[in-house]
């Protein structure tokens, strides 16, 4: 950023997160540095808020959730723009600072260490590789200045935090968290080839299994697991997950998949008003013509842990289709505990993107009943009529 702006004077420059309350959130200060460093501080004016480069250039600093599609206007004009911690960055903000940072050779930079595939800069960027873009991956081993204090944390990571370590300093994506409930039981999964090609029993019904979100920007994720109990086995079909979408969505994607005949299993609040249509999410789905139970009812307080003490107790029965419920095992190897750091306690499990699917996989698991051998030898046997008296 510094040496761009010495190299062409009047560079107008932005550095833009997501969230940013105050400067003490942004880069300024690490701007400030690299200006002193290099000995250029003769060049640059540096005041509370802004940096003024060679030329009548600036540097302003500012967060995206701030802006509106007008206000963003003010940035027209502006050649740089780089998206600190990006990973964060929503695809609401990267929607409307795209087609704003639009003069001639104008650029957008993103450094981020990756989190999930479905993050937008990732999805953008590495996914969906736009033309003119460039996507280098550094680690510290590329680092030729890589200080001795920070190798000593790199090996004390690799040693004592293993399943945190590869995110941390590899650059792959967030599988796991330090307090992960899931993430070993997962592991072990992998390990004992319950990852792979799962198909379903056409002969047996198909479970939709609900985490009921909302609609609008700012609505909580919907997450759905569908699933076949079969015999001894829980076979983990598909996941689907969506932020915002009103509930149509989701049913034409369970159409689109192939779940038409899925029976749909609700939370408690099923039986809540859509906040948009003011029926509730049951009977929508039954207008849709799906097979809909009587929602679950609430199981009260402690109703989380035993969520997850199902999940932990049910793992082991599990087999996941690899390719279609990669994002769903994403997030439950991550769905964590909170800690308290000061009293060095738990606080029940942390509400962030994860929680919504393991909320929805906690249900299944909850709602599962293991096959009676009992009531099979017990059953009546009736054998069909051959004419004979």
């Amino acid at each position: 950023m510094v040496e761009s702006c010495l190299a062409e004077r009047g560079t107008l420059a932005v550095c833009i997160r997501e969230v940013q309350k105050t400067l003490t959130q942004s880069s300024k200060r690490l701007v400030e540095s690299k200006i002193a460093s290099l000995g250029v501080g003769s060049e640059f004016k540096i005041f509370n808020d802004k940096i003024e480069t060679p030329g009548d250039g600036l540097i302003i600093f500012q967060g995206m959730q701030d802006h509106t599609a007008e206000s963003i206007k003010s940035l027209e004009g502006y050649k740089i723009a780089w998206i600190e911690e990006a990973q964060t960055f929503s695809a609401r903000s990267l929607a409307l600072l795209r087609p704003t940072i639009r003069v001639e050779d104008s650029e957008i930079w993103a450094g981020w260490n990756p989190r999930r595939k479905s993050d937008a800069i990732d999805d953008f960027l590495r996914a969906k590789k736009p033309a003119g873009s460039i996507v280098v991956k550094v680690n510290w081993q590329d680092n030729p200045w890589f200080p001795a204090v920070l190798e000593q944390e790199r090996k004390l990571d690799f040693e004592l935090y293993p399943d945190r370590y590869d995110h941390i300093w590899g650059g792959d994506y967030a599988k796991a968290f330090e307090g992960a409930y899931f993430s070993k039981g997962l592991a072990e999964a992998r390990a004992t080839g319950r990852i792979g090609r799962v198909t379903a029993d056409p002969l047996l019904p198909l479970r939709a299994f609900f985490d009921l979100g909302g609609s609008g920007a700012t609505a909580d994720a919907m997450a759905i697991w569908i699933a076949q109990f079969v015999g001894q086995e829980i076979r983990v079909l598909d996941y689907i997950e969506g932020v915002g979408q009103v509930l149509a969505y989701y049913v034409n994607e369970l159409r689109r998949r192939g779940y038409q005949k899925a029976i749909c299993i609700l939370p408690h609040d099923g039986v809540n008003e859509n906040n948009i249509t003011g029926k509730k999410y049951a009977e929508h789905l039954r207008d849709a013509e799906f097979d809909v139970p009587e929602p679950i009812k609430n199981q009260g307080r402690g109703a989380a842990g035993m969520r997850i003490e199902a999940v932990r107790r049910l793992l082991p029965k599990c087999w996941f289709n690899e390719v279609t419920t990669e994002s769903g095992r994403d997030a439950l190897g991550y769905y964590h505990e909170r800690k308290d750091e000061t009293r060095v306690i738990g606080l029940g499990p942390d509400h962030d993107w994860s929680s919504h699917c393991a909320d929805a996989f906690g249900l299944m698991c909850i709602c599962y009943e293991e096959p009676s051998r009992k009531k099979a030898f017990d059953r009546k046997l009736e054998y069909p009529r051959m004419g004979v008296a």
